[in-house]
């Protein structure tokens, strides 16, 4: 069930909202919990049930390591160092069988010249992020940070449907204390204001501008047999604004769902496009997958402390690794490399004590980032090969100037000028505008959905 469908805004999320808030009502808390968890798994569920028994003994394995993880252990034949080793290797192996298994086939199959047969297996929905977020509780509890003993609580906290496919990746001690407070069971008429302003936005993002720039990313990487200067630019440029409005898209509409339920969602995205250097980009794109990345490899491989060799090589595992979680495959890998090699040269840059002009700085930060989304985007290397070609050859360049390309300047204006939508989040105000400018996006929205077949979320695809 996708968020821009008119089953989900129309019947499901209706629904749950009214029944969750009536259980509390009739103060049946642990009801209300129940009936939220069944609403998300029955959210999961749409998409493919038999994936449900996978989530579900995913969710019972990590329970039951992390209780084991916060009670004493360290008497037993099992350490809390090695049950923590266990549970990781338990998830990533899970992850790993689902999502790499036919990569690394090819892969020896190319190297040995065998022919093992490929398993041919549908990625379950969200196992990229459950997964993560799991991993995150278990290390959490080992390191004395969790202290959970209810086995509904967890799954509340892995299935809660706003941040259940996609992210934002969360953490158990910023989720369950907001599913405890008293005052989050009654409706909170400012966070739903708050909450379908958010959401419409989303929406507007994902629904009109995402899949609008879809249609020539996609004509551009997967149709096209050759694309001179512009076609090539505004390719890429198109996909770069796709990926970004899809995604900030989805993020906007969990965290406005969310707050119709009063829990607040951890900010994912902070106008990335704006970022002056590559370090500045991370700290603004995905950030809690970032804040992950940085948690639970960086700093556990030794981080910044060792040394400035072992500090760039610590950079390059960790985004090698952030690329193969995106993807099973060498384009992803090889921009995780990208990224790696230019937090390496910002780190060099910056202890040299090199600085240059804000808008030049800019100006190279968003063309790496457009650069670079191409390996992301192409399905093969030729792809990439055939947009960056198209991208350096100024053979023809001014014979198809039209209003596509004009367009993707729109793109550019929206993502310097325009305001990011979280800056609502502390100051919403309720005001007759707001509810007049929320309802036009929201309007708007559905019809174009209505004229499109909805559209997967990019993300939905890691």
């Amino acid at each position: 069930m996708l968020f821009n469908s008119f089953e989900f805004i129309f019947i499901f999320l209706p629904f749950s909202f009214f029944i969750y808030f009536y259980l509390n009502s009739k103060r049946l808390t642990e009801a209300s919990k129940g009936f939220l968890i069944a609403s998300s798994l029955f959210f999961y569920s749409w998409w493919n049930i038999n994936y449900l028994p996978l989530i579900l003994i995913s969710m019972l394995f990590n329970y039951i390591i992390g209780i084991s993880l916060t009670k004493d252990t360290e008497h037993k034949k099992v350490s809390k160092k090695q049950l923590l080793t266990m549970g990781i290797l338990a998830n990533i192996g899970l992850l790993g069988y689902f999502k790499y298994s036919d990569f690394f086939i090819i892969n020896i199959n190319f190297a040995l010249g065998s022919e093992i047969e490929l398993l041919n297996l549908a990625l379950p929905l969200a196992i990229s992020f459950f997964t993560f977020q799991q991993i995150a509780y278990l290390v959490d509890s080992y390191r004395g940070e969790t202290k959970e003993y209810s086995y509904l609580n967890y799954a509340l906290f892995v299935t809660f449907f706003p941040q259940l496919i996609a992210g934002p990746i969360v953490h158990y001690k910023e989720m369950m204390p907001q599913f405890a407070s008293v005052r989050n069971k009654v409706k909170n008429y400012k966070n739903i204001a708050l909450g379908l302003f958010i959401f419409s936005m989303g929406l507007f993002k994902k629904v009109v501008i995402a899949d609008s720039f879809a249609l020539w990313a996609t004509a551009g990487f997967d149709m096209a047999t050759t694309l001179n200067f512009f076609e090539a630019w505004v390719t890429s440029l198109s996909y770069t604004f796709q990926l970004y409005f899809d995604f900030s898209g989805y993020t906007d509409m969990a965290i406005g769902i969310a707050l119709l339920f009063n829990i607040k969602l951890p900010i994912n995205f902070n106008s990335p496009y704006k970022a002056t250097n590559i370090q500045d980009f991370w700290r603004r794109w995905h950030i809690t997958l970032s804040r992950f990345l940085k948690d639970y490899i960086y700093i556990p491989l030794g981080g910044n402390r060792k040394g400035r060799v072992k500090t760039y090589n610590n950079l390059m595992a960790t985004f090698i690794l952030g690329g193969l979680w995106h993807g099973a495959g060498w384009t992803f890998i090889f921009w995780g490399f990208l990224h790696g090699l230019a937090l390496v040269i910002h780190n060099i840059w910056q202890s040299i004590g090199f600085k240059i002009n804000s808008i030049m700085a800019w100006f190279i930060t968003f063309n790496f980032i457009n650069i670079t989304w191409v390996f992301f985007r192409a399905k093969e290397w030729e792809d990439a090969i055939k947009v960056l070609s198209g991208m350096v050859s100024i053979e023809n360049a001014f014979e198809t100037l039209n209003i596509i390309q004009l367009i993707s300047f729109f793109g550019i204006f929206c993502i310097i000028f325009l305001n990011n939508s979280t800056k609502y989040l502390d100051k919403f105000r309720f005001t007759i505008i707001k509810v007049i400018y929320s309802s036009v996006l929201l309007f708007v929205a559905l019809i174009v959905s209505e004229l499109r077949s909805s559209s997967e979320f990019i993300y939905f695809n890691f």
